[in-house]
C-alpha cells in the first residue's frame, strides 16, 4: 500500500463527465455561466453600440460548462467555452478575459468548433494573439491574461484545461483593458 500525506490536496475518487461536443455542452455541468451582452459593459471601446445591442435584446455573448473540482493545487479544472458569433460596432464578439489569481499558472485552450483568436497580455502590456480553431490548442504561459475572440459566423468552441488553485480575476482587465483589439475594418481582421 502506497504511503501519502494529503494536506494541500483533498483526495477524489476518479470519475466521468459527459461532454456532448456536437452541442458543445456538459449536459450535467454543476456550473453554467451565461454571460450577455449587458454582462459586458466596459469592454468595448463602442459603448453605445453595445447599448443598442442591449435595447434589442440583450444577446447571448457566451456561456461556460463545467463540472468543478476542489480550487485547489493538484487539481486540474476544466470547461467548455462557447463564445457566440457577432459584433458590436465593428468589434468582434470576446469574453470578458481574466489573468489567473495565482498569476504563475498556465492553461489550455483546445479549439472544438469555429475559429477567432485568444488575444493575451503581460502586466507590462506585452500583446500576443493566437489563432484557435478546430484542432488546434493554443497554450497561455503563467503571467498571460487571456480573452477569446470569435472572427466567424459560428460559435467559437473551447476545451479549457487549467490549474484548480488558479482562480480568475477579472477585476484587473476591468480596469486595464488589453493592449490592442479585434475589429472588422473594411471587410478585413484586424488588431488595433
Amino acid at each position: 500500500m502506497l504511503n501519502y500525506v494529503v494536506d494541500r490536496t483533498s483526495f477524489l475518487e476518479p470519475f466521468v463527465v459527459d461532454v456532448d461536443v456536437d452541442a458543445a455542452t456538459m449536459p450535467k455541468a454543476t456550473n453554467h455561466l451565461v454571460r450577455r451582452a449587458s454582462a459586458m459593459r466596459g469592454h468595448y471601446a463602442d459603448a453605445a453600440a453595445l447599448d443598442e445591442l442591449i435595447r434589442n435584446g440583450d444577446p447571448l455573448h457566451y456561456e461556460v460548462f463545467e463540472t468543478p473540482v476542489p480550487e485547489e493545487y493538484g487539481h486540474l479544472m476544466y470547461c467548455i467555452s462557447k463564445l457566440q458569433p457577432g459584433r458590436v460596432g465593428n468589434e468582434f464578439f470576446m469574453t470578458k478575459g481574466h489573468y489567473h489569481t495565482v498569476l504563475e499558472t498556465a492553461e489550455t485552450y483546445l479549439g472544438l468548433q469555429g475559429t477567432g483568436f485568444m488575444v493575451m497580455k503581460t502586466p507590462d502590456g506585452t500583446f500576443n494573439a493566437q489563432p484557435i480553431s478546430r484542432g488546434k490548442m493554443v497554450y497561455v504561459p503563467p503571467y498571460w491574461a487571456h480573452r477569446s475572440v470569435n472572427t466567424g459566423d459560428e460559435p467559437l468552441v473551447s476545451w479549457c484545461v487549467y490549474p484548480g488553485e488558479a482562480g480568475h480575476n477579472y477585476g484587473d482587465i476591468e480596469d486595464e483593458g488589453f493592449p490592442k483589439r479585434v475589429l472588422l475594418e473594411n471587410g478585413q481582421i484586424v488588431m488595433r
